[in-house]
């Protein structure tokens, strides 16, 4: 299926790797421009000429930012052109009991998870209106609608990145703008697996059994029983990103494996 994208300029936040990278790999194979993003430009440079090896006439670049350094997020909004797809990808997660999680931990959370989606659409947004043309997606999380126990501040910013999404659709109305959340469930990037190891070294067991538990004991609810896989989430991601998925607006879009345990 053509998605229609070629002409299309993105730009994804926290895209040097897992979730995020494969986005870039998508939305370049369906040819679109893609602007990658990381902390730092030598990891930046290794992504684009990774994907420029995995996808053929691959139009990327990246810019470097960190989403907890305003000065840096400032630099990098100076330096994105007009842009047709914003992915606000960026976000850190740790498990941590609730009684222990600083204020200092709370203010970080929510300074990368969810200001950095407010600065970045804050600033492309009007654009988007003036071209009558765009597509912001947030990649949220099934966390956000089940709030893991081990990880409540993480939890907390993914809904509120479903609240900012709806709310910023609502000022889309008779346009071509759209703006959409992306729930992931349990996802194989390289985040989940050192979470995953984490798990197996408090535990003292294997990694293979800590995945195996994770299921059972922390997501027992899960159709598919499994990780998913990054390629499978940036699926859904490039449809939303394409004109065909011009009738889904102010929607939270699952892709969670069925964790989340509600029919709408």
């Amino acid at each position: 299926m053509d998605l229609q994208l070629k002409g299309k300029t993105a730009f994804i936040s926290g895209s040097t790797q897992g979730i995020g990278l494969a986005i870039a790999q998508k939305l370049l194979e369906e040819g679109a421009t893609v602007i990658i993003n990381g902390r730092s430009m030598d990891r930046i440079n290794e992504v684009v000429e990774k994907l420029k090896r995995a996808v053929s006439n691959a139009q990327v670049s990246g810019i470097a930012a960190d989403f907890s350094r305003s000065d840096e997020i400032q630099r990098l909004l100076d330096k994105l052109p007009d842009i047709d797809i914003l992915v606000n990808n960026a976000g850190i997660f740790e498990p941590k009991p609730f009684t222990e999680i600083t204020d200092a931990d709370w203010f970080r959370y929510f300074e990368v998870n969810v200001m950095s989606g407010v600065r970045l659409s804050r600033h492309i947004f009007p654009g988007m209106i003036q071209r009558n043309w765009g597509r912001i997606i947030f990649i949220s999380s099934e966390s956000a609608v089940n709030i893991p126990e081990e990880m409540i501040h993480y939890g907390t910013t993914k809904t509120a990145q479903l609240a900012i999404s709806r709310g910023l659709a609502e000022l889309t109305k008779g346009t071509n703008v759209t703006v959409n959340s992306v729930l992931p469930g349990p996802t194989k990037s390289e985040g989940v697996e050192e979470f995953v190891k984490q798990l197996a070294t408090a535990n003292n067991v294997t990694p293979e059994e800590a995945e195996k538990d994770f299921f059972k004991t922390a997501r027992p609810s899960s159709l598919l029983q499994r990780f998913a896989s990054v390629e499978e989430i940036a699926n859904l991601v490039a449809y939303v990103a394409s004109p065909l998925s011009s009738g889904t607006n102010g929607s939270a879009l699952k892709v969670d494996g069925g964790v989340a345990k509600f029919i709408v």
